[in-house]
């Protein structure tokens, strides 16, 4: 295994920051820091480049440091996912995974596709209470806004922030088994517990996944950022 680490990334982290542990899978984190990317941290790393502006190149280069610490964990072989022509992760036979990175952190979650049939998995930094009330009507659906008249400000905006990262998270579970694209609206935010929640397709994307089909997320709330994820088991 490459012994150079990056100065733009923190120590790899094995804390798994959400309320229930994925039997037989690994999520490993770091926190980035665009300003420290330094020209050659690629080369170093052994990580194929990636191009655009210093925070996608951080951002990537975090998520793909993350992702081959946890293939190691559950394989045996440090291996960097290729980014497919969907630019969806392309991960080795045999194991499911998720990246995900936001508000300069990024973590990677991978786990054997004998015990999980699919796995997504988003962070969002918390909305501000006035972007989530513009966004709102671009996340949720009619039934979620009604949903939502009860609550305060505050309450709204973390209750749309994290319907924005389940359904991020629910895309990323399911677009590698349906290979069908889906939009917000597309799906909604059944119920929402301490860090539980159900979630429910409004389209048909594949014979397997159809309309009113209900699948479960979990989530943590922690530095102002809210992760979520979907596991579909076998």
């Amino acid at each position: 295994m490459n012994a150079h680490h990056p100065a733009c990334c923190s120590p790899l982290d094995t804390h798994n920051p959400l309320p229930n542990a994925l039997a037989g899978a690994q999520l490993i984190s770091t926190r980035f820091d665009p300003a420290l990317l330094a020209e050659g941290d690629f080369a170093r790393c052994d990580i194929p480049p990636v191009r655009g502006v210093a925070k996608r190149q951080a951002e990537y280069l975090a998520g793909r440091l993350c992702a081959r610490e946890a293939l190691r964990r559950v394989t045996g072989q440090a291996s960097v996912p290729a980014v497919g022509e969907d630019r969806a992760p392309q991960w080795p036979r045999g194991v499911v995974g998720s990246i995900t990175h936001g508000d300069n952190w990024a973590a990677a979650l991978v786990a054997a596709r004998d015990q999980w049939r699919t796995v997504g998995m988003d962070v969002e930094r918390l909305l501000p209470a006035e972007r989530a009330q513009r966004l709102q009507g671009e996340i949720l659906t009619p039934a979620e806004l009604q949903r939502l008249q009860a609550l305060g400000e505050q309450a709204r905006a973390a209750r749309i922030s994290l319907t924005f990262s389940l359904k991020e998270s629910l895309f990323k579970a399911l677009y590698p088994l349906t290979l069908t694209r889906f939009y917000f609206h597309d799906a909604e935010l059944l119920e929402a517990s301490q860090d539980s929640a159900r979630l429910r397709l409004l389209i048909d994307l594949h014979p397997d996944w159809r309309t009113g089909a209900e699948l479960d997320g979990q989530f943590a709330l922690f530095d102002n950022k809210v992760l979520s994820l979907v596991a579909v088991a076998p």
